[in-house]
């Protein structure tokens, strides 16, 4: 999965660093396209800009090197650079090292954080960067914002050997499982039931945890799950959210062209009956 980036390390602790020789800067346009080299299919990251004091934010470490965010709306340029979407780095610069797609994804999540918390929603005086810890501060009322995290769940319902799979309606358009967003006073568990329910009219049960992902390009925190259908699993497909839902025997599943994602892992799994 995409932050399986082992041997290196991965570092979010705060610290007010100063960006120097050798370390790297993303930039990103409004749209959160990132500004990054293309050498055949290896992704650089982007140094050699000078910046005043303030305007860059340090955001994470990986091993030794440190990732810094350029000022919001700078507008960047650079001969030999172009602007990407986060889905086309997952899906055009799937052969680069992990290490780089994962950097990419956290530092969206970062950007689009900051991006939209400018200005404080109390008061709506400017908001400053935290000088003790990730947050925004408002000057003016005190008023703290800290990174917006949305937990969320991935869901392999199964039947016999069967799993059920889903393609959205619009957005990626590979094989998925059932996914949603937690709600308000809501466990978990209760988010599988309701989403499997909701888009597929399936009722579950059965339920147990399997593994967590981060996943900057949305801000999501995702929590993976396997359930059993009740009774003969009849699909009751929401059209309006998905094109297509069907049971699929375990050998006929086919994957997710890369290895990014706690989807693909999921289906792999049970199509290598490990799950």
């Amino acid at each position: 999965m995409i932050q399986d980036i082992f041997p290196s390390r991965f570092s979010n602790v705060y610290e007010d660093y100063k960006p120097g020789s050798g370390d790297y800067v993303f930039a990103f346009d409004s749209e959160g396209k990132v500004l990054l080299g293309k050498d055949g299919r290896l992704v650089t990251f982007l140094d050699g800009f000078s910046f005043g004091e303030g305007e860059v934010i340090y955001l994470f470490s990986i091993d030794e090197d440190k990732y810094f965010l350029a000022p919001l709306g700078a507008n960047l340029e650079k001969e030999g650079f172009e602007y990407y979407s986060v889905r086309q780095v997952r899906d055009k610069f799937e052969d680069q090292p992990q290490t780089a797609v994962f950097a990419v994804f956290t530092a969206y999540h970062l950007w689009r954080w900051y991006a939209d918390n400018r200005y404080c929603g109390r008061c709506r005086g400017q908001m400053a960067p935290g000088t003790a810890e990730r947050a925004l501060v408002c000057p003016e009322c005190g008023n703290t914002v800290y990174p917006r995290i949305n937990p969320a769940v991935i869901v392999g319902v199964r039947k016999g050997d069967c799993l059920l799979l889903t393609r959205y309606r619009t957005g990626y358009g590979h094989n998925a499982l059932v996914a949603g967003f937690t709600e308000i006073g809501e466990t978990l568990e209760e988010t599988v039931k309701r989403e499997v329910m909701e888009e597929t009219g399936v009722e579950v049960t059965n339920i147990s945890y399997y593994k967590s992902q981060p996943w900057g390009m949305a801000q999501d925190i995702l929590a993976g799950f396997y359930c059993d259908a009740v009774g003969d699993g009849k699909i009751r497909m929401d059209e309006g959210e998905l094109k297509y839902a069907e049971w699929v025997k375990r050998e006929d599943i086919v994957l997710q062209p890369n290895n990014l994602s706690l989807t693909n892992e999921m289906m792999k799994m049970f199509k290598e009956g490990k799950a």
